[in-house]
C-alpha cells in the first residue's frame, strides 16, 4: 500500500531545478517542472514523536502537536489517512498542499520543515503555532475589539497579498485556518483547497485529476457568490472571504449564520447583510467593500491592486513594513475545564500509522491490508483525537475510540457541555466532564431507522433515535465528521 501510494503521489525529489522555466500552460493548468523539496521527505516513524494536543480535524486528516524524541523540536504534525485520500480522490490536493508550502516564504504563512510516510499514513511536519486558531480567540472573547480585528486583519491582508502576487488563490480563509504564533501573530494554513492561476510563480506536477477552475471547494459561511454560481476561482475569492471573517471577529459570528449550508447559500446569493449598531464606520464600510456582489470591485481585487485594500480608513495607523514586530493583542486562555478534550495525558497509537504493535495477521500483498486491518481502519486517524486519561475508565478492555469532542447538549432551558464518545464496540455516550459520570447511553443500531444522525450545519447536528432526539453543537465544527464517523460504523 506504502508503495503504491508513493508510485501516485510523485513526489520524489529532483536533483535539477529550472526556477527560469515556464510553469503555467495558456489554459491555467500548471506544467510540470523539476525542483528540488526544501522540507525533505524522511524516513522517520511515528514512534520517533511524542504526541500531544489536537490541534485540528479536516475531512481526511488530523493536526497535532508531536515533539521530535531525538531532538525536541516541536512541530503539528498533519496525519492524513491514505486510504481516504484514495478512495476520495484526493491525491492531487494532497501532492499541490505539499508542494506549495515547500515553495512558500513569508513570515504569515505557515512552514512545512518536512515529510514522512508509513503503510497508512502521510505526516507532514509543519510549524507548530501554540496560539491556536484565531476561531477559538474569537469563541473565548465573545467577539474582539476593533483594534485587536484590524491587527489580525492586517495581518491575513499582508499574507493574503503574498500568495495572490505569486499566483495562488487559497480558497478557504477562515478563522479556523488562521493560527496563531506563542506572541500572538497570525500565520496562514491548510492550503489543501488551494489553486494556481496561469501566472503562477509556483512550482507545480501536473495531474490528470486537475480540477476544473469552477469547482466548489472551501466553507458554507465564506463561500462567495460567484462561486455559487460556478464563475472561476479568482483573487476576489478569498477578499470575500476576509471580509466574513473579519465581520466575525467584531460580531462572534458569521455574517450570513444560518441553521443549514442551503439556506446559508440562499443569503450570499441574496446579500442578505446586516450589521449591528456597535460596527465602526470604518468596520462596516470596508465588509461592505469586501462583500460586493462583483469580485472584480472588492479591494484588493481591482486595479489599484492591495494598496486600496491597505489605505482602507479602518486600517488607519497601521505600520505595514514592521507588523510582525508590533505587539500582538493578549491571547485569552481557555479554562482548564473548558479544554478537557485538547488535553491529552496519553494516547492510544494502536491505530496510528503501523501501530505500536505487531498485528496478528500478515497484510495481504495483493489489497495491501488484511480484512482485520480494514474492519480497523475506521478507527486508524479517529483514536488519534482529544482522549486523555481522564476517559479510559468509560472504555472496556479492547475498546476504541472512534470519535470524541467536547460538545453543548441543547435542551430547552439550558444547554449542557458534555463530552461525547464514539468507541468501536460500537458505543455512543456522554459524559458529565466536571463529575465524570455517563448521563447517557444512546442505544446503537445499525438500522438508520432506529438510529440516524442529522446535520443542520458544521457545528450543529442531530442524533435521533425511536424515543427521542438529542440535539448537539460543536464548535470545533466536527458535525459531518459525527455523521461519517456512526454511518461508517453502521456500514462496516
Amino acid at each position: 500500500m506504502e508503495k503504491d501510494f508513493e508510485a501516485k503521489l510523485h513526489l520524489q525529489n529532483s536533483s535539477s531545478n529550472s526556477e527560469n522555466n515556464s510553469n503555467c500552460s495558456p489554459n491555467g493548468v500548471p506544467r510540470s517542472r523539476s525542483i528540488t523539496f526544501r522540507a525533505p521527505q524522511e524516513q522517520f516513524s511515528i514512534q520517533d514523536f511524542e504526541l500531544g494536543k489536537i490541534y485540528g480535524v479536516g475531512s481526511y486528516s488530523k493536526v497535532v502537536r508531536a515533539k521530535k524524541k531525538d531532538t525536541g523540536n516541536v512541530y503539528a504534525l498533519k496525519i492524513m489517512d491514505k486510504k481516504f485520500i484514495t478512495k476520495e480522490n484526493k491525491i492531487s490536493y494532497v501532492k499541490l498542499e505539499r508542494i506549495v508550502l515547500d515553495q512558500l516564504d513569508h513570515p504569515g504563512i505557515i512552514r512545512l520543515f518536512f515529510t514522512f510516510q508509513d503503510t497508512y499514513s502521510l505526516y507532514m511536519a509543519l510549524e507548530s503555532c501554540e496560539g491556536g486558531e484565531l476561531f477559538d480567540q474569537i469563541t473565548r472573547k465573545g467577539r474582539l475589539t476593533k483594534d485587536e480585528a484590524r491587527f489580525y486583519a492586517a495581518e491575513v491582508v499582508d499574507a493574503l497579498e503574498y500568495i495572490h502576487s505569486v499566483g495562488l488563490i487559497h480558497r478557504d480563509i477562515k478563522p479556523e485556518n488562521l493560527l496563531l504564533t506563542s506572541d500572538g501573530h497570525i500565520k496562514l494554513a491548510d492550503f489543501g483547497s488551494v489553486k494556481p492561476t496561469k501566472d503562477c510563480q509556483i512550482t507545480v506536477f501536473p495531474t490528470a485529476n486537475y480540477e476544473k477552475a469552477c469547482t466548489f471547494v472551501g466553507t458554507a459561511a465564506y463561500v462567495p457568490p460567484e462561486v455559487l454560481n460556478s464563475s472561476p476561482a479568482a483573487f476576489g475569492n478569498d477578499l470575500w472571504a476576509l471580509g466574513c471573517t473579519l465581520y466575525q471577529m467584531l460580531s462572534g459570528t458569521s455574517p450570513f449564520k444560518d441553521a443549514s449550508e442551503w439556506l446559508i447559500f440562499q443569503r450570499i446569493i441574496a446579500r442578505d447583510l446586516s450589521f449591528p449598531d456597535y460596527f465602526s464606520d470604518e468596520a462596516r464600510d470596508l465588509i461592505d467593500k469586501l462583500l460586493d456582489t462583483d469580485p472584480n470591485k472588492r479591494p484588493g481585487a481591482g486595479s489599484d491592486g492591495y494598496a486600496a485594500l491597505k489605505m482602507h480608513p479602518f486600517f488607519e495607523g497601521v505600520d505595514w513594513k514592521n507588523l510582525r514586530t508590533a505587539s500582538a493583542p493578549r491571547l485569552a486562555i481557555e479554562s482548564n475545564a473548558d479544554e478537557a478534550d485538547d488535553a491529552l495525558d496519553s494516547w492510544n497509537l494502536y491505530h496510528v500509522g503501523d501501530g505500536c504493535h505487531q498485528q496478528s495477521v500478515a497484510p495481504d500483498e495483493s489489497s495491501g491490508a488484511t480484512s482485520s486491518e480494514a474492519s480497523s481502519h475506521i478507527t486508524r486517524l479517529a483514536s488519534i483525537d482529544s482522549f486523555d486519561s481522564r476517559w479510559h475508565e468509560f472504555l472496556d478492555p479492547g475498546e476504541s475510540v472512534i470519535l470524541i469532542s467536547m460538545v453543548k447538549k441543547i435542551q430547552k432551558l439550558t444547554n449542557k457541555k458534555v463530552q461525547l464518545i464514539l468507541t468501536d464496540k460500537p458505543k455512543l455516550i456522554y459524559v458529565d466532564p466536571a463529575k465524570l459520570i455517563v448521563k447517557g447511553n444512546i442505544i446503537w443500531s445499525n438500522n438508520p431507522n432506529d438510529l440516524s444522525i442529522q446535520v443542520t450545519s458544521s457545528t450543529h447536528f442531530k442524533i435521533v433515535t425511536p424515543k427521542k432526539v438529542l440535539s448537539f453543537e460543536d464548535a470545533k465544527q466536527r458535525a459531518w465528521q459525527w455523521k461519517k464517523a456512526i454511518e461508517g460504523l453502521q456500514n462496516r
